[in-house]
This record gives C-alpha cells, structure tokens and sequence, in this order.
C-alpha cells in the first residue's frame, strides 16, 4: 500500500498511451527535428564549521567537479528518446574524517585527513522516453535511471503524462517516481569492530552502539502541475508533490556526542557515542507556484513560491526571482535571486546536546532551523538558426552562470556551470 499511488499512477500512464486516437495522414511536425547534444560542467564548493560526519562541528569543506552529456535524439516525427549521463568527482574534507587517522598528520575535526575517503566519484545515468499524440496534445514519458557512488546504489523508474487543453494555452501534467536505493553500511572507523582497539587504548571508553539491521531506502513520489496562459504578457503554474521514503533515512557514518555521556579524545578528535538515529519513514509535501509577466521584447519577470512540510517537524518557504533581460538577438543576461528559510526537525540537536535516553537523534545542520539566501548571475548567447559549426555540429546555445549561496550558519557555498548545446545536421 505505500507506494500503491506511484503504481497506479505509472499504469494509468502506459493503459492511457495505448488509447490514443490520433488523427493520420494530416501533416503534422516533429516533436524534435534533430538530434540535440548538451555538453555542461558544474564546479562546486563549500565551507562550513558543522558538519555532520563529526557529529555538528568540524570543517564541511568539499569540492566538486561534475561533467554531464545529453542526448536527445527524435525516433520518429512523434518518440524522442534522451540519454542523461553525469559523473560527479568530489573532494571532501567532512567525510575524510569517517576515518580521520589513517592520514599522516594528528585527527582533527577542521583538518581534512589524506587517508583514502577524503576523495570519491559518484556516476549516473538516466534513460528517457516521450511519445506525442498527432494533435500535439497529449504526451506521455517514461523513464529508468540508476546511479551509484561508494557507499550507495539507486535504481528509479518512472512515467508521466500531459494533457493540453483550450487551444493549448492549459496544459495539466501528472507524473510518478519510484527510487529503490541501498547503502553499504560504513560506520565511523572507532564503531566499526576493527576499530576495537581505541577501547584499550582510550581508558573507559565504550559507546552503546547498534549496527543497522536494514540497507534499504526507497522513495516513492507523485506530483500534479497545472500551467495557465493568464493574458499575452502573463502564465501562471500551480504544483504538487507528495513524497514518501521508508528504510535506512539515517547515514551512517554521522557521529553523535551525547550530552549525559563524558567525552573521549583520541589525539585531537572526539569519539563517536553514537550514530545518527531518525525514524524508518518520512512523509513530505511540496505546493509550487509559478509566475512570468513579460514586461516588453527584452524584460521578462520570472517569480517562483514554494511551501514545504514533512512528518519530521521541517517546514519551509522558497521564494526566487529571476529576471532575463535580453541585450541583443542572441545575447541574454539572466541576473536572479532566492530566498529560503525552514524550521528544524523535531530530532536535531547540535553536538553535546543530545540525551542518550533519546529514541532518534542528529546533529546534521541540514535539519536544523536556518535561512539562506542565493545570488545569482548568467549570460546566454543563442543561434536559432545553428550557423555555427563544429564538423557536423551546429552551434545552438552557450550558457554561463554563477551562484553565491550562504546560511546564517556558518556555511556557504558557490557554484559555476557552463553549457554548450549542439544540433546534429
């Protein structure tokens, strides 16, 4: 029954794709004339004081490098099928400390260990395929992704389904996501039975720790959007999404330190008490709004709301604004804003502050109360026409943009992406 919604959902999709009446013999135009080519890198960094890996305090330092390529080639005047492959090659001074003394300096929660974890690559691929009616008003889409990284595996699948209406200026989608994911169980090194030793060599040490009994984590989701053309400048979207996990929500390598429980240091770094604990099931909603208003040929207003609350006590609020302003043809700066701030959950707490007679605990500050706020800057150059070329490759878009993102708690964060779309001849 948990992820019955999902299923029928994906079922309605498929049994609803085999009903179509389309109309043959009228002329009708592809879907996608030619096999399009995207080609996008992203670098990543951040900086922070909490990181959970050393149960809410230690540096959160992290690079990341990630190069991704998509295809989307046309099967026929109605099928495109798109290939989406990503690697993501990152370097992490927070989860280097899941085993912060097997570098050659003395364990520190602010110094990165150079042992073998502070570097690791994570790959996905994800599968698409849509399949358009000949009126052009109805669609469906179907999907299978799996990716995988070293101490986690997702398997996903999923459809969807999209209507038009009133001459095409009302459009309703319905869509469904089911992800089946499984960890591999790597505790922090002093928890783990090879590490047995810090109990001799560290006097009264001995945490109360329970290795996890499951490996699974799975997601089900559905959403709803519904987009409006208001008037000729104005279009308007309204979603929800309806998300529910159950299995392993927890990682297992967050340390947790007690605060009725005495601290022990093993060089400069303090041994775990603990393991992050939260429940084996979270339920969370997500209601969207969408607003554009195009105030003349070069300025259009883009504005976004979005409501969130799970089982866990989180709520939040997102608001953002982007605001296009096209300096020539094919020149367009995209300058933008966000807002967001959320309520803690019901089971953090920072370091040392944790009960042991708790039934869930976690200092990770991704679930803590803060606000943030996110700047960002981009410039697109665009060819419709693909007079450009490189070999067989016709130039049709470069895109570049820029996001300072900071909390009030002590973490930021700023990211660089770059993108190249072709169109093959």
């Amino acid at each position: 029954m948990k992820y019955l919604f999902s299923l029928l959902l994906i079922a309605s999709v498929l049994v609803a794709s085999a009903q179509d009446n389309n109309t043959a013999g009228e002329y009708k135009k592809r879907v996608l004339e030619h096999t399009e080519i995207d080609f996008l890198v992203n670098y990543y960094q951040q900086d922070g004081e909490n990181a959970a890996v050393t149960g809410g305090y230690g540096t959160e330092e992290l690079q990341d490098l990630s190069p991704t390529i998509v295809v989307a080639m046309p099967l026929n005047d109605d099928d495109v099928l798109t290939i989406n492959a990503n690697i993501s090659a990152y370097t992490s001074a927070s989860s280097s400390n899941i085993d912060p003394f097997d570098g050659k300096q003395p364990a520190d929660p602010f110094v990165a260990s150079s042992g073998a974890s502070k570097s690791d690559v994570w790959g996905n691929v994800v599968g698409s395929y849509s399949h358009s009616s000949d009126d052009r008003n109805r669609l469906w889409n179907a999907n299978l992704s799996v990716s995988a990284e070293f101490d986690y595996t997702s398997f996903g699948f999923g459809a969807g389904r999209t209507w038009l209406f009133n001459e095409k200026n009302t459009e309703l989608s319905l869509n469904g996501n089911i992800y089946l994911d499984t960890w591999k169980l790597l505790y922090p090194i002093e928890l783990r039975p090879e590490g047995g030793s810090f109990q001799q060599v560290v006097p009264g040490y001995d945490p109360s720790f329970n290795e996890h009994t499951s490996k699974g984590r799975n997601s089900y989701s559905a959403g709803i959007g519904l987009s409006q053309i208001l008037s000729s400048r104005m279009t308007g979207y309204v979603s929800a999404d309806f998300i529910l996990q159950d299995g392993l929500l927890a990682t297992p390598f967050h340390r947790i330190y007690f605060a009725d429980k005495e601290d022990y240091f093993y060089e400069n770094f303090q041994l775990a008490d603990d393991i992050e604990q939260l429940p084996d099931s979270r339920f969370k909603i997500a209601l969207g709004a969408r607003l554009n208003y195009f105030v003349n040929h070069r300025v259009t207003l883009r504005t976004f709301y979005r409501y969130y609350t799970d089982d866990w006590g989180i709520s939040s609020h997102t608001a953002s604004l982007e605001i296009p302003v096209k300096i020539t043809d094919k020149f367009t700066l995209y300058p933008s804003y966000r807002f967001y701030n959320q309520t803690a959950a019901d089971y953090f707490a920072p370091a040392n502050e944790h009960l042991s007679t708790e039934e869930y605990y976690t200092s990770d500050y991704d679930l803590s109360k803060f606000t943030a706020n996110n700047y960002g800057f981009g410039v697109s150059y665009t060819d419709v026409f693909t007079k450009g070329h490189i070999w067989k490759l016709g130039l049709k878009s470069i895109d570049a943009k820029f996001h300072k993102y900071d909390r009030d708690s002590a973490f930021s964060a700023s990211m660089f992406s770059f993108g190249v779309k072709f169109v093959v001849d």
